[in-house]
């Protein structure tokens, strides 16, 4: 009778399943909510330094305060949410880029391969293109190549970038043209200037557009907006595809993109010149 009674009292103080789920969502949502909190502090710190260190020393005295807040700030990111990808990544990055004091390369490379593992697309990418150009390993370009992909799934506009260079060079992989043009598309609307630039030099050189290109434009595309919105059907024209692309670039900030405009509407004039002198002959 008296351990009935024991078992009916427990059972009285058992909250329900509903608001124990609740309230574990809750706490989970407490940690990472603080986790990001130090995460923005650190990286604001970093920032700073990455703003002055190339007018000072390494060991100078006033970058060690702030090396000092943005790991501080990363480590207990990390004590709040241990499952926080993006605190690893950046602390990976503090022990492997910065004269940070207490850095040590060994716990960098462990944290960045923990937050590719864990799914961090900047972790991805950057381990990618480590083991490509500082390991010299013969399975390093597989493992490279196995984090790249990775980041591309979840659409990195470097990592785009870089497998594009990979399938239209041919290297590690067999070359292919096709999919070399749809990860430069595809990382040019991302902002990526480079692939912009890449994309549109390739269409001026007579690359045919490969169809899974042309489809994704005929849905979201710019073109395909201001195609609509006109009423008009769409026309993939290499050189007005180009020319997005190098608008694209320019407006990242790339000169290059600049100067591909500037030579297409030098092209069109020399065009448009030569062909009224033949009309007026």
């Amino acid at each position: 009778m008296m351990i009935q009674r024991q078992l009916l009292k427990k059972l009285s103080f058992r909250p329900p399943n509903g608001i124990s789920q609740f309230n574990q969502r809750r706490e989970m949502h407490s940690r990472n909510k603080k986790a990001m909190e130090l995460i923005a502090k650190g990286w604001s710190a970093l920032k700073e330094v990455d703003r002055v260190i190339d007018y000072c020393e390494l060991n100078d005295s006033r970058l060690i305060p702030l090396l000092r807040a943005a790991k501080e700030n990363f480590e207990l990111a990390l004590e709040a949410d241990n499952s926080n990808t993006h605190a690893r990544y950046w602390l990976s990055k503090l022990h492997l880029k910065y004269h940070v004091p207490g850095a040590c390369r060994a716990i960098g490379a462990a944290l960045l391969v923990e937050a590719a593992n864990m799914g961090d697309s900047d972790a991805q990418y950057e381990l990618g293109c480590k083991l490509r150009v500082e390991n010299e390993h013969v399975q390093s370009d597989q493992q490279a190549f196995h984090y790249l992909e990775k980041a591309v799934d979840q659409l990195h506009p470097g990592a785009l970038y870089l497998l594009g260079a990979v399938y239209l060079t041919g290297d590690c992989v067999k070359k292919d043209v096709a999919s070399a043009l749809w990860c430069f598309h595809r990382a040019s609307d991302k902002g990526h200037a480079g692939a912009a630039i890449a994309f549109g030099s390739l269409l001026l050189q007579g690359v045919e557009i490969p169809e899974s290109v042309t489809k994704f434009v005929s849905k979201r595309g710019s073109l395909a907006r201001t195609a609509r919105k006109n009423g008009e059907s769409l026309v993939t024209d290499p050189i007005e595809m180009a020319r997005e692309r190098f608008h694209i670039a320019a407006k990242g900030g790339c000169d290059l993109g600049l100067k591909w405009l500037e030579r297409l509407e030098e092209e069109e004039k020399h065009l448009l010149t030569g062909t009224e002198m033949v009309e007026q002959t």
